[in-house]
């Protein structure tokens, strides 16, 4: 892929809708939702990263998740391993609609130390621990995705190019530039998608051919045919050197003797479709404020590509008092369900359910997480909220950088990071 016009073309290489339907069935989707997300810092301390809450009623892993049943992959496992008890909670509870009679779940699988006395080394580490529970299900394709992304993507697309080009591994990949590249996998590729150099998290991404400040990045979305990652996988796990990670060690090493390919995430029109990596604080808070345009380029509002949640029985969003400079209103703002703006502003922000925001107060550009209490005459600014903080009277967040440096934690990007401990009040455990 050298042009865009190459990219625009990819569609070439889609099979029958049909077909690819009847693999979507033979195809095991496993999750990978362990990681630790130490970058989003006090965010996940006590919760996993794919855990997180996102867009003012979902968690972060509803998305992949969401993408495998709109794109008929309902064969799913789900490898959790750091502080899982609140996502394992929110799977049981918004994730088991699906029926075993016929075929489909959403399964659990905790790391349980079942081959070897370790946690999960690396990624492929995970993945080769649970190669029983791949076994068992028989499956023709394994699709192996992160649960801590935000994207909306048919997966049934990338599988079908998957079988056309009788790749042995697929690789989903987005355009990033090289600044941001450096924190991802970087692949070159042929003129037919072939990748011909994997590098994981270069210092110096290699640019696309014709685009010198662009570079192919991983998104971290693998389609094997199973024959290839058992033996991959167990070939890796005796390399004592080995890393057991897919972007250091399982691709790069099979780059030369097998066929690994490239899917370009491109939207209708052969253009970089959207997607997000949320790992950061500030990378958290801008995705979330993207939500607050006038036509994001996430639509949460799609009919025909519903995101799944588990949401509590809460009451219709309230604003109350329509008296000058007292009245309750949100302006270009996602507000969910249970909240009340008694008397305050809201401005480009996103409040997520069952929050109180109390008279003459303004919340500006935020992000506030469930159930938060915000005072009377505070002032919020480019800030995120932790689940349950309460905010007293008068409290000003955003204003004076320095002064909030000594309490709560300042990004690089200037975003301030405020959870209950910080104002050592009682810790909000339900996450």
């Amino acid at each position: 892929m050298t042009t865009s016009e190459s990219q625009k073309n990819l569609y070439k290489y889609y099979m029958e809708p049909q077909v690819a339907n009847e693999a979507t069935r033979k195809t095991l989707v496993l999750v990978l939702a362990g990681g630790e997300g130490s970058r989003l810092k006090h965010l996940t301390k006590w919760r996993a990263k794919p855990a997180v809450p996102f867009g003012g009623k979902y968690r972060i892993i509803d998305f992949a998740l969401s993408n495998c049943i709109n794109s008929g992959m309902r064969r799913i496992g789900i490898l959790t391993q750091y502080k899982s008890h609140s996502l394992i909670r929110h799977l049981q509870r918004a994730w088991g609609f699906l029926r075993a009679e016929i075929g489909e779940f959403v399964e659990i699988i905790p790391a349980q130390q079942r081959l070897k006395r370790e946690w999960y080394l690396g990624t492929a580490d995970a993945i080769y621990q649970n190669l029983d529970i791949i076994y068992r299900h028989e499956p023709e394709y394994v699709m192996v995705l992160g649960g801590d992304h935000i994207y909306t993507m048919d997966y049934s697309k990338m599988l079908a190019h998957h079988i056309h080009t009788q790749a042995d591994l697929t690789i989903g990949c987005i355009e990033a530039s090289l600044d941001e590249a450096r924190d991802f996998g970087v692949m070159s590729v042929d003129d037919e998608l072939r990748i011909t150099k994997f590098t994981e998290k270069p210092a110096n991404p290699e640019p696309m051919p014709g685009k010198p400040d662009t570079a192919l990045a991983s998104m971290g979305i693998y389609i094997f045919s199973t024959a290839f990652l058992y033996n991959a996988l167990i070939g890796d796990a005796e390399d004592e050197l080995s890393e057991h990670d897919f972007g250091k060690n399982i691709i790069p090493n099979s780059i030369e003797k097998f066929k690994a390919v490239a899917y370009p995430f491109l939207t209708d029109e052969g253009k970089p479709a959207y997607w997000r990596d949320v790992g950061t604080v500030d990378s958290y808070w801008k995705a979330n404020m993207e939500l607050c345009a006038i036509r994001p380029e996430l639509d949460l509002y799609r009919r025909d590509w519903p995101i799944w949640t588990y949401q509590s029985q809460s009451p219709p969003a309230k604003f109350v008092f329509d008296d000058e400079g007292r009245r309750g209103e949100a302006i270009d703002s996602l507000t969910a369900g249970g909240c009340i703006i008694a008397g305050a502003r809201v401005k480009r922000s996103v409040i997520f359910f069952s929050t109180h925001i109390e008279t003459y107060s303004y919340v500006k550009d935020s992000v506030v997480l469930p159930k938060v209490r915000i005072g009377r005459n505070c002032v919020i600014n480019r800030a995120v909220i932790d689940k349950g903080t309460v905010i007293p009277d008068g409290m000003e967040i955003g204003i004076d950088l320095e002064e909030d440096r000594k309490r709560f934690l300042v990004t690089e990007g200037g975003i301030v990071l405020v959870t209950p401990g910080m104002l050592n009040q009682r810790l909000h455990f339900e996450r």
